[in-house]
């Protein structure tokens, strides 16, 4: 068990006639994991600070070298990352066990992840119903033992995560250490960028998504023109989850250009079915663009799973098995003649 923050330890000499007093100490907590990136600067544990609280200052600083530390930051990833290599729709449950199978596989692919909210994680902080508890059908569980999440071995069918957020919030830390992903959150994905394709229904491929602010998408209406930026990949994982504001929105875009066909539409719950059909189904609907997750169920006509949460982390698994099948031949397409 984790040592608790504070442990009291402080105890009165022996008969000074006085009980103890409660005197806090910090105990001993891990932080061999924490590794100072770039310049090395000079380290205190926390332990150390414990009872000094009145002299406590911290280091001085100008309020300009915050906003160019966020800043020149920021520009350069959109500098890196406007030729990406695949390119993730959504940071659910599936976007980021997409993100960080890829990232685990091919540490030399550069990897962006698009998340219209400003907090990633889809519908998985909660399960059902806004309870706590998060259900894994096996053999799920598996994906649960790769990210080290601790759960209960219920049943000979499922395990559970005390809350969903131990799951998702684990992921999520995985993926983001990654030296080669990156994710641009409260940034929504407005349209695909495509390329001529004969050999493709609607005589299309996808070759990088159109993207914005979140907050400017939602304003066009009552707003000026506001254009959008792009990004170039070879390939497109869209993971963003049924139909709704931003849901199934590049199966739906792709329905409107005539890259794909009509969407089959989501069907009512059936757990058994939805969870097989989902991680089979995971696969590239159209050149350039691989659908997993509850996205897929519009695109299949596939039934909804409700709170169980396994076909969403290994369809994940399964795109980005996917996305490298075909990531070479791709690439070559998206070069344009070696000129990329």
């Amino acid at each position: 068990m984790a040592p608790s923050a504070v442990s009291y330890t402080h105890d009165e000499p022996v008969g000074s006639g006085h009980a103890p007093t409660a005197t806090a100490k910090m105990a001993a907590l891990p932080h061999h994991n924490a590794v100072p990136v770039g310049k090395a600067t000079e380290q205190e544990a926390i332990e150390e600070m414990a009872g000094k609280w009145s002299d406590f200052k911290f280091k001085p600083i100008r309020e300009s070298q915050v906003s160019r530390a966020m800043t020149r930051r920021y520009f350069n990833d959109l500098d890196t990352y406007a030729e990406s290599d695949i390119v993730i729709v959504g940071a659910g449950s599936c976007g980021l066990s997409t993100a960080y199978c890829l990232a685990k596989a091919r540490p030399d692919l550069k990897i962006a992840i698009i998340e219209a909210g400003v907090a990633p994680g889809g519908g998985a902080w909660l399960g059902g119903q806004l309870f706590s508890a998060m259900i894994m059908r096996k053999p799920a569980d598996a994906f649960l033992r790769e990210l080290g999440v601790p759960y209960e071995d219920a049943d000979d069918s499922f395990v559970v995560v005390k809350h969903a957020a131990l799951f998702t919030s684990t992921v999520l830390s995985k993926v983001l250490q990654f030296d080669n992903v990156k994710l641009f959150n409260a940034t929504t994905v407005e349209d695909l960028i495509t390329r001529p394709d004969a050999n493709a229904m609607g005589g299309i491929r996808v070759a990088g998504v159109v993207t914005n602010w979140t907050l400017v998408s939602m304003h066009h209406g009552d707003q000026s023109c506001m254009d959008p930026n792009t990004i170039n990949a070879p390939i497109i994982v869209s993971t963003t989850g049924h139909d709704g504001p931003f849901g199934a929105f590049c199966a739906k875009r792709m329905v409107g250009m005539g890259g794909m066909a009509a969407l089959g539409g989501m069907r009512g719950l059936d757990m058994n079915i939805a969870e097989d059909a989902i991680v089979k189904g995971t696969r590239e609907v159209a050149p350039g663009l691989i659908i997993g997750g509850m996205e897929l169920s519009e695109v299949d006509g596939a039934n909804r799973m409700g709170p169980t949460f396994g076909a969403m982390a290994l369809s994940g698994v399964k795109a980005a098995e996917e996305a490298l099948k075909v990531f070479d031949e791709r690439k070559a397409q998206c070069s344009e003649g070696g000129k990329y």
